[in-house]
């Protein structure tokens, strides 16, 4: 699912862009159409600023295009590419106005983006050679989750659930609201068969005693176990021994993950690839050689 249709429609795409436009221009960009002439032409090139991994450049295209269809777009590089400081990424030539309108919402989409995708390969690239997988989590910017898991996949990273709605999770809140762990997957599978819905059960335990719990009921996919130290996780580990899928979480970061990647455990999940990153510095340089009226 490396292909950003694979995760969001172009009609779902052109609508999120429509409404990021119209947060930005309303009825105009009044401070190009002030100073520069309707007929002026131009062209400018995306710069990278540091080194990170692209991504967003078809979400810049869309935005140039419904700005001003006329506008050439040209990329240089594609998503998941590795850049330096000082690469070029794509080029754009026609309306002068239409680049400068255009501008700051391309941009604010691919820095975000890119931010991302660079996040998640220096994780990834710190669990090299072990078995897990890094996962993102539902922590992402409302309205951008698809575009933000998108991003994660072009990192190297693998997504979880994308919502409510494709997979159970049974947390915490879940489990104690619903009287145990064993009312909690008993519940579950009466749901599911009561509602013809196949999906996969993950359950998350706080501890040791927890998960021999849910060894003992069964019936669920992947066991989460949540806040353990990387050795009381390698403990449960073996307990698990193979018999359900095994993901670590919480509060993990680039400097820990390799301790927990090498106790064996299936899936690490990561909030801060979506919510604690920071976007890739990425500069639309005009070319002031080029100016036609």
């Amino acid at each position: 699912m490396n292909n950003i249709y694979d995760y969001i429609s172009e009609k779902e795409l052109e609508k999120h862009i429509l409404m990021a436009l119209d947060e930005d221009v309303k009825d105009g960009d009044h401070s190009s159409k002030a100073c520069i002439d309707k007929y002026a032409t131009n062209s400018a090139k995306l710069v990278s600023k540091q080194k990170g991994i692209v991504c967003g450049i078809e979400v810049a295209r869309k935005v140039f295009s419904i700005v001003d269809p006329s506008i050439v777009f040209s990329p240089i590089k594609k998503d998941g590419d590795i850049i330096k400081k000082g690469d070029l990424i794509f080029l754009v030539q026609g309306s002068a106005i239409g680049i400068l309108t255009s501008e700051r919402t391309a941009l604010n989409y691919m820095q975000r983006l890119s931010g991302i995708s660079t996040t998640t390969n220096q994780y990834v690239e710190k669990i090299k050679g072990t078995n897990a997988k890094l996962l993102d989590t539902r922590k992402t910017t409302p309205t951008l989750r698809a575009l933000e898991k998108y991003a994660v996949r072009i990192g190297g990273g693998f997504n979880h659930r994308m919502g409510l709605y494709d997979m159970i999770m049974i947390k915490d809140n879940h489990i104690d609201f619903s009287g145990g762990i064993k009312n909690a997957i008993s519940k579950t599978k009466q749901y599911l068969l009561k509602n013809n819905k196949q999906l996969k059960i993950e359950i998350e335990v706080r501890s040791i005693e927890e998960l021999m719990e849910v060894i003992q009921v069964g019936g669920v996919d992947r066991i989460m176990l949540d806040n353990f130290t990387p050795n009381d996780l390698g403990k449960a580990i073996k307990i698990i021994d193979k018999k359900y899928e095994t993901e670590s979480s919480g509060g993990i970061t680039k400097q820990t993950i390799l301790s927990f990647a090498k106790t064996g455990v299936d899936f690490i999940s990561v909030g801060a690839l979506t919510h604690h990153i920071n976007s890739l510095d990425l500069s639309l340089v005009i070319d002031k050689s080029k100016i036609v009226h």
